[in-house]
């Protein structure tokens, strides 16, 4: 029999690329990982070898990789060479596997989440035991990434065509429920860790509510007045996670979030206006982009875009939008002569029926499968917050659109009127009035830095010549840094003496300094570190670091006197 391919999922993170590879049962497993590529083999249940190789998109650190395996799967933790780099896609080659798909159970917005990332790959093994069968994810039409992995704008298509698509305006209609199964749903909840949420994947006749896919997130609404909390696309049909269970052959009433709908269609109407109009005026090509929750951002193969181009971009796109010009969804057949004059790369490997095209008169035709506006006066303006560097040779550009330039300036102006008060001046002055502001601060931070160290000069003089000079010193203060303690350390000449400084919270957390002979201070100082639950190093009779819990510094110092006593005894 020949071997086949494992289904495999994966997902970005700051500092692992993770992989799952599907296999129920599976034995005679190998995994090898290597710093450009994977492979792995095994047989499932039915004794079919299976067998996969990947060409990583980036070089990895192989040694500080890892996998684990499960009953159902065995996940891999890849560690990136380059870390808080983005990867757009698993593979080192821009295809996509039909066995090779996104985890979008696990698909996130990644930055600022490294203690996340740790704890996930710490707990992995935990957290497959806990967490049920999952269901297939939804086969990618066009993209290697979800929302926000900047997905690429290039290959949008149209592999769908349910209701929301064929009327973007439609707020609710009619349906039937056609399936309905149990499934589960991975979320982020309030305190920013994962939880699973047990419930079910409603499958209708047909929808009004968009499944993720061109750069576009997902939809948002309720069928019969229950909560759809994801929708995601399996093949031609459009997967609905509800967490009540509805009766397949019921007809059913949905109805759109339309706030978020008409926000989406805002955002990626806008974004096909500027991928054009940058194109046209200056050759800009449009590789990526983004529909982030508060910004979106289009990724333009090149190095540089200076201020006046994105001038020319804006003043053009809002022209185009004050002349009203029409928006129209178009299917053509595969073998039209007209698919070759659209934008695009490519379909994606399950695309089936018709391709979606979305033109802007006069300006624009771009295979996609999003939900539009229907002329570009729906957009009300465009406002190009600026550009920062991107990937290689990229640049960023951040945008808003429609709805999102009101609030933008909403904020902007509330802003300025608390900034107005504040400062007492108008907002034509607040930028002059903060730097005088700045300088004062930074002249007072010097002036209390001096002050501070001639404190501590002052308080090593009075430690040293005070009569309790000796056996071990304890000294706290609300105020003072590493340098501080240092200070104290350095003029007191702690040789033969334990000497003890905090400065911090007396309660809550803050910084300490252990003093004194060097094979005490290297015995010691780790003790003390773990009675204030802190963590720190040190050489030469130094040990300092960070502690949690100050509240415990007298048992640092009975600590310290036992060791004292101990020693003297012996002696």
């Amino acid at each position: 029999m020949a071997r086949q391919h494992a289904r495999t999922l994966w997902y970005d993170r700051p500092k692992y690329v993770f992989m799952e590879f599907c296999v129920e049962d599976s034995t005679d497993v190998h995994v090898l990982i290597e710093d450009h590529r994977i492979v792995f083999s095994c047989k499932n249940a039915d004794g079919v070898e299976l067998y996969n190789e990947i060409e990583f998109y980036a070089k990895v650190n192989s040694k500080d990789s890892q996998d684990k395996r499960s009953g159902r799967s065995i996940t891999c933790f890849v560690r990136k060479w380059k870390e808080k780099v983005a990867w757009p896609r698993l593979t080192k080659e821009d295809i996509k596997p039909v066995w090779l798909s996104v985890d979008f159970d696990n698909w996130r917005d990644w930055e600022g989440d490294e203690e996340v990332e740790l704890a996930q790959v710490e707990h992995y093994a935990e957290l497959l035991k806990k967490v049920s069968t999952k269901r297939p994810p939804p086969a990618m039409d066009d993209l290697d990434a979800f929302q926000c992995a900047r997905v690429a704008a290039s290959r949008e298509t149209a592999a769908m065509a349910f209701r929301c698509q064929r009327d973007s305006y439609a707020r609710e209609f009619t349906t039937s429920v056609v399936s309905c199964r149990p499934a589960e749903l991975q979320t982020e909840g309030s305190n920013g860790k994962k939880e699973v949420l047990s419930g079910f994947q409603v499958v209708l006749e047909d929808t009004l509510l968009f499944p993720e896919g061109g750069g576009q997130p997902d939809d948002r609404g309720t069928i019969n007045d229950i909560s759809v909390l994801r929708v995601t696309r399996r093949g031609t049909q459009a997967d609905h996670f509800t967490q009540t269970a509805l009766t397949p052959g019921t007809e059913v009433r949905v109805r759109v979030d339309w706030e978020r709908r008409f926000d989406h269609m805002q955002q990626h109407s806008g974004q096909h206006l500027i991928t054009a109009v940058a194109d046209h005026l200056f050759g800009l090509k449009t590789t990526s982009w983004e529909l982030g929750r508060l910004r979106s951002v289009i990724e333009l193969d090149s190095p540089s875009v200076t201020a006046e181009q994105v001038a020319a971009i804006e003043q053009s796109v809002n022209e185009k939008i004050r002349d009203r010009l029409p928006v129209n969804v178009r299917e053509l057949s595969l073998n039209d002569p007209e698919v070759e004059q659209v934008r695009g790369r490519g379909l994606p490997d399950d695309h089936a029926g018709p391709i979606r095209v979305v033109t802007i008169k006069s300006v624009d035709s771009n295979m996609c499968c999003g939900t539009h506006v229907s002329n570009l006066s729906d957009l009300q303006v465009i406002k190009i917050l600026g550009t920062e560097k991107g990937k290689k040779n990229k640049t960023n550009l951040i945008f808003l659109a429609g709805n999102r330039v009101l609030k933008w300036m909403e904020r902007s102006y509330g802003t300025e009127k608390a900034l107005t008060t504040l400062l007492k001046c108008g907002a034509e002055d607040h930028v002059e009035a903060v730097k005088k502001l700045q300088n004062s601060t930074k002249l007072l931070q010097k002036n209390n830095l001096n002050l501070l160290r001639d404190l501590a000069v002052h308080i090593a003089h009075s430690l040293r010549s005070s009569p309790d000079w000796g056996g071990v010193i304890a000294l706290h203060r609300k105020e003072g840094d590493s340098e501080f303690m240092n200070i104290i350390a350095n003029e007191t000449g702690s040789e033969e003496t334990l000497l003890f400084l905090t400065v911090g919270d007396e309660k809550g957390a803050g910084l300490f300094l252990l003093a004194g002979p060097a094979e005490a201070v290297e015995t010691l100082g780790p003790r003390v570190a773990e009675v204030l639950e802190g963590k720190g190093a040190g050489k030469k009779g130094r040990f300092q670091g960070k502690a949690t819990k100050m509240s415990r510094r007298a048992e640092v110092q009975t600590l310290l006197q036992d060791y004292i006593s101990t020693q003297s005894a012996e002696e």
